[in-house]
């Protein structure tokens, strides 16, 4: 044989260290008895892994003995090989003369070991398996075999050799994957443990023996009690078990723990798998374990981070959403219980909510608070803001100058408030509403004990949700009064107290928005009123301002002031509404109604916040013809309940909307029956977002069903009926029942057109005003009538009608068909006349002219004696003139 460096006894091939070592495994397994050395290769040892084969070779240099082993790696069977020259078959024919040297000197006697090259011969009918290596059908297999070679001598005492071989391939591959092994096992930077199936540590690396100390020789034989707590530890005992007897691996279970050294509680995440023998056995469970203490710590910093978020979020979307105080302060307990605090409550300035910009003590933290709100997930019992201290919803207190509550309110910082001792509050949050640099209120968030105590973060947290509703309290404060300036403004504009008028019973009711549902609302724009006019006659007025807020009240009352001053110019309805037209398309413009139109004829857009549009509808009634005329601006119309009939909807032709211009607008008469009921009414009565116009109308035309009641009573009815709570605009209502003026108060007369017609018409005022016992009016009654007459006759055309009218006053209206209407001038001290209706006005209460269809009327007024003061004595005054 030749060899490939070798020496007689030690070889330089790096396989000396697997033999090394699969030396000390067979020492490890070693029993002695006597002087006999038994050696066993149980399941799990290095065997297999190396196969290692045996053969002999006598005296002439031929196999004479060939191990199973050898078979195997070989390839070839005992009898094939018994009685072949080693050198023949194995070696290459370059090398078989040195290796037939070699086999010489083996047999003298010398022992050998080195590394051999060999290729397995194929013949038909060999074993397809065989040792490691390349080659083609032709030639064979070729091999690499470390070969020890032991001489020996047979029983006939003839020199023959043991040879020992071994497959190199295989024996570097296993060097390969032990340094492998042992470089993962020892340079992992997790904490690497070999568990038996005894469950006690085999082997630790070093990365685990810096975690729990000592070196990795010091935990061999440890079990899992010795390094966690005994219920974690059951825990993964059982996990343990589990995996040596399913063989499914756990991947990241979490294991919590603490370290030698440190009371800190500590978190890993550890993967386990069965690990098995050559053979297939289970040995036991690797563990392999990464500490993710930090990763936790930060986990739980994001979870927090994200629910503060997620908190935060909420309280944009649920916080402000009513302009109401306590609404709001309800709102921030909704989101804050539960979900960051176990009790909570909201304590507003008195002072504030009753609407004072400053409230007394303020500074000092004192000042009387009313707690507006109380929320909790745990019981019914208030929190305490100090010792002792409880407080109702809705009550009002102060705190104590020397507690933390005054002192977050003193300061604008949020303060910790020490729970009671056996209480059940262990941590509290004092937290000022601060809102613009002014605290509007203190916000108390308590967590009771079992929850984790407020931290630095909470605390921040606490101080932005306040800030947040604070913000939204202090709006809905503005806006409050700012809603009650509007609606102390818009009640101004309105008739004062019962409204009066002549052969009618009027009831009215006005409810501004959302006054019944309890929340704040901008003002609207609805208003009615009732106009005395001339000659015993009312004008029933109701209209709407589209829009809302104090800009709509103030267009309001420009319209009602205008309405009654163009009523007091006894304008027909439609010439008032034309009027109240031009108007209101100069409100939004400072040049007024012209500016106005030239805008309008600009090629640009409307500015529609410059834009002032309102419904309204206009009748003047007639006490004694019971005749009412009405003319409409784009209003719901007036609804008419006739004694003993069903209430109805009149005819009135809807114009266009004040504002709007260009239309003109008609007038309808209606003739009253006695006891008569009349409605009108703005929209916020009839219509809101859950019942459309229509079905308004009708519920109520239903809604007067008893007429016959006292109108305050009807009123109430129909406010009852309808759904006026949904409080989404103002509500204006006006009742009107007829009570015409009584025949025997009425006196009527024509008169030719003729100077004796001036005496006439006084002895027919006297004789009237003795029938109804008005004897002190006679005498200045007279002396008007004589005047207006006179005048008639002088300036004017056509018959003349004299009408005396009472009611509870006295009016006279002389009429003719002159369209000149008398002017009142002031006389000069040479004037011969001009004097005449100076003295009208001297004696009369009021007096004025309006045109008719048929040409005018002139009137005077006198109040009725009421026993306490005269009439002005005619001669007095007659003397005042010069």
């Amino acid at each position: 044989m030749s060899e490939i460096p070798a020496k007689a006894t030690e070889s330089e091939d790096p396989s000396d260290g697997a033999r090394a070592t699969a030396a000390g495994a067979l020492a490890s397994d070693t029993e002695r008895t006597g002087d006999t050395l038994w050696q066993s290769s149980p399941p799990g040892s290095i065997y297999d892994y190396i196969k290692v084969a045996s053969f002999c070779i006598g005296a002439d240099g031929l196999v004479d003995q060939w191990s199973l082993r050898a078979e195997q790696i070989f390839g070839i069977s005992a009898e094939r090989a018994v009685g072949m020259d080693p050198i023949e078959a194995f070696v290459d024919p370059d090398l078989r003369d040195r290796s037939q040297r070699k086999m010489a000197e083996i047999l003298d006697g010398r022992e050998w070991t080195g590394v051999v090259p060999f290729r397995v011969p194929r013949t038909e009918g060999d074993a397809v398996d065989g040792p490691p290596g390349t080659g083609d059908g032709g030639r064979g297999v070729d091999g690499l075999a470390e070969v020890y070679v032991m001489p020996t001598r047979t029983k006939e005492g003839e020199r023959a050799a043991v040879c020992i071989v071994v497959d190199v391939r295989t024996l570097r591959s296993i060097e390969t994957d032990l340094a492998a092994s042992q470089a993962i096992f020892g340079q992992s930077p997790f904490g690497f443990l070999l568990i038996d199936t005894e469950l006690k540590v085999r082997r630790a690396n070093q990365r685990f023996a810096s975690t729990f100390g000592g070196t990795p020789d010091d935990h061999r034989g440890k079990g899992v009690y010795d390094y966690l707590p005994r219920p974690e530890a059951e825990r993964v005992t059982a996990t343990l078990r589990r995996v040596l007897q399913t063989g499914d691996s756990i991947t990241d279970m979490h294991v919590t723990g603490y370290v030698p050294g440190s009371d800190e509680r500590r978190h890993w995440s550890v993967n386990l798998y069965r690990v098995h023998s050559g053979s297939g056995r289970p040995i036991g469970v690797a563990w392999l374990g990464t500490d993710i203490t930090a990763r936790r710590a930060a986990a739980r910093e994001a979870a927090a981070a994200r629910r503060n978020l997620a908190l935060l979020n909420e309280a944009g979307a649920r916080i402000g959403n009513s302009l109401d105080l306590e609404t709001t302060a309800r709102e921030l307990l909704d989101v804050v219980v539960p979900g960051f605090c176990d009790l909570a409550t909201v304590d507003l300035y008195q002072g504030l909510l009753a609407g004072d910009e400053t409230p007394p003590g303020l500074a000092d933290g004192s000042a009387e608070m009313r707690r507006v709100a109380y929320a909790s997930a745990v019981a019914d019992t208030p929190v305490r803001g100090g010792p002792g201290e409880s407080v109702e919803v809705g009550a009002v207190h102060h705190y104590s100058f020397n507690s933390p509550c005054a002192e977050a309110l003193r300061t604008a910082r949020p303060q910790r408030v020490p729970g009671e001792e056996g209480g059940l509050v262990q941590s509290m949050l004092a937290v000022p509403m601060v809102a613009h640099d002014t605290v509007v209120g203190l916000a108390l968030f308590a967590r009771t004990k079992g929850s984790e105590p407020f931290g630095d973060r909470d605390r921040d947290l606490a101080v932005e949700l306040a800030a947040r509703a604070a913000v939204c309290i202090d709006n809905a404060r503005l806006y409050r009064r700012e809603h009650e300036r509007a609606l102390i403004l818009q009640r101004s504009l309105l008739p004062p107290g019962d409204p009066v008028a002549s052969g009618l019973d009027i009831a009215c009711r006005y409810l501004p928005g959302n006054v019944s549902t309890g929340r704040p609302s901008e003002v609207g724009g609805d208003w009615f009123d009732v106009i005395e006019l001339p000659g015993h006659r009312t004008a029933l007025v109701v209209g709407d301002v589209m829009g809302r807020g104090l800009r709509a009240a103030v267009a309001m009352g420009e319209l009602r002031t205008a309405v009654r001053t163009l009523a007091l110019l006894d304008l027909e309805p439609a010439e008032v509404l034309s009027a109240l037209d031009e108007i209101a398309r100069g409100l939004g413009t400072p040049g007024g109604v012209q500016q106005a139109t030239r805008a309008a004829r600009r090629p640009r857009e409307a500015d529609l916040s410059e834009v002032y549009l309102a419904t309204c509808v206009y009748a003047v009634y007639d006490s004694v013809t019971r005749r009412c005329t009405f003319a409409n601006a784009g209003h719901l119309p007036p609804v008419l309940v006739e004694p003993g009939e069903a209430a109805l909807m009149l005819d009135v032709p809807p114009g266009m909307p004040l504002g709007v211009g260009g239309e003109p607008f008609e007038e309808v008469e209606v003739e009253l029956p006695e006891g008569a009921l009349l409605a009108l009414y703005t929209d916020g009565l009839v219509e809101s977002r859950d019942h459309p116009l229509d079905e308004g109308l009708q519920a109520f035309v239903g809604a007067l069903t008893d007429p016959a009641l006292p109108l305050e009573d009807v009123c109430d009815q129909v406010l009852n009926t309808l759904d006026t709570h949904h409080g989404e605009d103002d509500i204006a209502l006006l009742m009107a029942r007829v009570q015409g003026l009584p025949a025997d108060s009425v006196g009527d007369w024509t008169l030719p057109r003729e100077p004796r017609s001036v005496g006439r018409a006084r002895e027919y005022a006297r004789s009237q005003l003795l029938a109804w016992d008005l004897e002190p009016l006679v005498d200045t009654t007279e002396l008007l009538v004589s005047e207006l007459v006179t005048n008639a006759l002088r300036y004017g055309e056509g018959e003349i009608r004299l009408r005396l009218l009472l009611d509870r006053t006295l009016v006279c209206e002389v009429w003719d068909s002159g369209l000149v209407q008398p002017r009142r001038r002031r006389a000069r001290d040479t004037d011969e006349g001009g004097r005449g209706l100076q003295l009208v006005g001297l004696l009369s209460a009021s007096w004025g002219s309006r045109r008719t269809p048929r040409g005018k009327t002139v009137w005077f007024e006198l109040a009725l004696p009421d026993g306490e003061s005269g009439p002005v004595d005619p001669a007095e005054a007659l003397l005042s003139l010069f």
